[in-house]
């Protein structure tokens, strides 16, 4: 394992769609926070969503990222290939009392499996399973959720800055496990992170507010806490977090328009505050790169961007 100051983050794709240019964004910018500062970067794939993950997908992510200039050190690791060691973890907590049985229905559950997206509307878990007795559980299959404990939880993000949530009275006690023995995204990235190494993670603002869910299970499993930077995301003409859907601004889509993925990289440079003039892989933007310079404001990509970049204008697609 690494020594701490020595940087180890993670590109963490979820193959359920195409990538597109806000992904390219939030990971090239993660791959330069690492590798500006000589460090380690792992690819993960979190495909614990066996619904809507499939195998063209996954290979579609290493196809798209290769394309971008993107590497990573060691083999892929795919999430699905450590379920004995989330579920083990899962046990852990139950066993020392920091989560219980809930046989809320299953559409309670659902969404547990994936990341929480700003805008989702996430609604607050009212208690009703927190004191059933663990007795009325038995023979019938059930999720765990994890205890949160009452007040606030404070964390320096490195690029958000000082943030203050109360888990408790915003989300109340979230799920660890879904009734089929499937560990939750908020599970799976705090045990992972730590089995890998991990000390820093880089990612869109839209999971800001899964940081003190992540940093409550760390402690209460007694793991490294990594530091957090959570960049902002890019936006539609309409102000909408651009979704997986959007098939006009997918990296298959652009690669086969022809676009010259340098023209991104230039993009993704300027948008975030830098001034750069020219098409340049993304190693050749290592020695720009200094996070304090990134831009705090949201990215908007309307149609006159999404023409600019396709006509190889990078920089022009930031405005």
């Amino acid at each position: 394992m690494l020594e701490p100051d020595v940087p180890r983050g993670r590109l963490a794709p979820s193959p359920t769609g195409r990538l597109h240019l806000g992904h390219a964004r939030t990971f090239m910018l993660a791959w330069l926070h690492v590798r500006s500062r000589g460090g380690e970067l792992i690819l993960r794939l979190e495909d614990l969503d066996a619904t809507r993950c499939r195998p063209e997908l996954a290979a579609g992510v290493l196809r798209d990222l290769e394309w971008l200039g993107l590497d990573w050190d060691g083999p892929v690791v795919a999430q699905s290939s450590r379920l004995e060691a989330l579920s083990a973890a899962a046990r852990s907590l139950r066993e020392r009392g920091f989560a219980y049985p809930c046989l809320c229905s299953r559409a309670d559950l659902q969404r547990a499996v994936s990341a929480p997206q700003q805008g989702d509307g996430e609604l607050r878990y009212p208690g009703t399973c927190r004191e059933r007795a663990a007795s009325e559980s038995e023979g019938r299959a059930f999720a765990l959720r994890f205890r949160v404990p009452e007040g606030e939880l404070e964390f320096e993000d490195g690029i958000a800055g000082a943030r203050r949530f109360d888990v408790a009275a915003e989300v109340g006690d979230f799920i660890l496990q879904g009734r089929a023995g499937l560990p939750s995204y908020q599970l799976a990235v705090v045990v992972d992170d730590a089995a890998q190494g991990i000390n820093e993670v880089f990612r869109g603002d839209d999971l800001l507010s899964s940081t003190p869910r992540q940093l409550l299970i760390a402690r209460a499993l007694e793991l490294p806490e990594p530091r957090y930077f959570h960049v902002p995301l890019v936006l539609d003409a309409g102000g909408r977090r651009l979704a997986k859907r959007a098939d006009d601004l997918s990296l298959e889509t652009l690669r086969a328009l022809g676009t010259d993925p340098r023209v991104i990289t230039q993009w993704v440079m300027t948008s975030a505050g830098f001034d750069v003039n020219e098409r340049l892989e993304p190693r050749e933007a290592l020695s720009l790169f200094e996070r304090s310079r990134i831009s705090h404001q949201p990215v908007v990509l309307g149609e006159a961007a999404l023409s600019a970049l396709i006509s190889g204008d990078g920089r022009a697609a930031r405005r």
